[in-house]
């Protein structure tokens, strides 16, 4: 069994007749139960549910408090190539693009990782664009022995693998996996998805699931919100979230709620769907009341006084320092960026923020263990 089995379950399943149907009632029996089944989470993503957002914040809260502390984990992100054969139309490393493409070599790897370890951060996620050519996964090694020097944990999100590349890479020092399905809508997926690798749907649906069986010590999940509608996409995402935590309670499952943003390109793209800024909290505060111990993550995607205002609604880790073009902590970018970032706070910043909410940033919250 995948995943992919339990989503064509629900995929033609009656989502507009179920949310308009949600009255305050089920919300508040929802709100109600210590175990929360699908339905219910559901419920909570209901239009009806948005008039009990503070009662949601408020159980999130507990229960963000109860299983994880006043602690938010800082990491930053790496980018350590920008080439990919893939055409997405929303994303700026799209192949088609007229961009500087660029990949490190060994040598700026490691000035990376010197930066990185003086900014404090322990914590990093390293990423390309989607090429095996350029970027094929005894590169990504490589890089990771260099930059395990400088951190204490490394998340990939890359391209799709299979389980034995998974299993090399964790060899090499990669403990933790994050991959966005970006929609789950496998009608949709094909046009936003026209050509290159990523246009295979189930493959990479099955990614985390691969990792999982790697023995990632976290996985990380998401859909970009603004391709399809929010609601369903936080539905699916969720509903997977559960299926890897059920089936591999040794791995630490995560969420990510990313907005599109703009990015670099001939045209741009308009998402198809508006996701608010109290979108964003009640899908939070769902999956919190629907899996309370779900790491969540919001990146600098969104702007700093929003993610202030996000801590103890649910989130676990932020980034910070972030960039989104090939290299640029040791030295200037040598590319431009993926997206925009909206919060451009360094590490000292951003942790004087979190402080300020009561919270405390933590910079090292477990160390990779040696696979030598």
């Amino acid at each position: 069994m995948s995943f992919y089995t339990l989503y064509r379950q629900y995929k033609e399943f009656p989502f507009d007749e179920f949310l308009k149907k949600a009255d305050d009632a089920a919300v508040l029996r929802a709100l109600g139960k210590e175990h929360k089944t699908e339905l219910d989470f559901l419920t909570l993503l209901s239009p009806a549910a948005e008039r009990h957002l503070e009662a949601m914040a408020q159980q999130a809260n507990r229960l963000t408090l109860s299983h994880f502390g006043r602690t938010i984990t800082l990491f930053t992100p790496l980018y350590l190539a920008n080439i990919c054969e893939n055409a997405c139309i929303y994303c700026g490393f799209n192949r088609h693009n007229s961009i500087k493409r660029s990949k490190l070599t060994m040598e700026e790897v490691e000035r990376e990782g010197q930066a990185i370890q003086r900014e404090g951060i322990k914590h990093i996620i390293i990423l390309t664009g989607e090429s095996r050519a350029a970027t094929p996964p005894v590169y990504i090694a490589d890089c990771v022995r260099i930059l395990r020097k400088y951190v204490c944990s490394i998340c990939i999100e890359v391209y799709s693998l299979t389980e034995e590349e998974y299993r090399m890479l964790y060899d090499a020092g990669v403990d933790s996996f994050t991959m966005f399905q970006e929609t789950y809508n496998e009608d949709l997926y094909p046009t936003l998805h026209p050509s290159g690798p990523k246009h295979d749907y189930r493959n990479r649906l099955d990614s985390p699931e691969r990792a999982c069986r790697a023995k990632y010590h976290g996985v990380n999940l998401g859909a970009l919100l603004g391709l399809d509608d929010w609601r369903r996409e936080t539905f699916f995402t969720g509903l997977h979230a559960r299926y890897l935590t059920d089936r591999y309670p040794d791995t630490d499952v995560a969420v990510s709620l990313p907005r599109i943003r703009p990015c670099p390109g001939e045209g741009g793209f308009h998402p198809a769907c508006d996701v608010t800024d109290a979108a964003i909290v009640q899908a939070m505060t769902a999956y919190r009341c629907f899996l309370p111990r779900l790491g969540i993550t919001v990146s600098t995607r969104e702007e700093p006084s929003f993610r202030d205002n996000l801590i103890g609604l649910g989130v676990t880790k932020m980034s910070a320092a972030s960039v989104t073009e090939v290299g640029g902590h040791a030295e200037e970018a040598k590319t431009e960026g993926q997206f925009e970032i909206s919060d451009g706070r360094d590490v000292e910043e951003m942790s004087d923020a979190i402080r300020r909410r009561g919270y405390q940033p933590v910079y090292k919250d477990w160390d990779i263990l040696s696979n030598e």
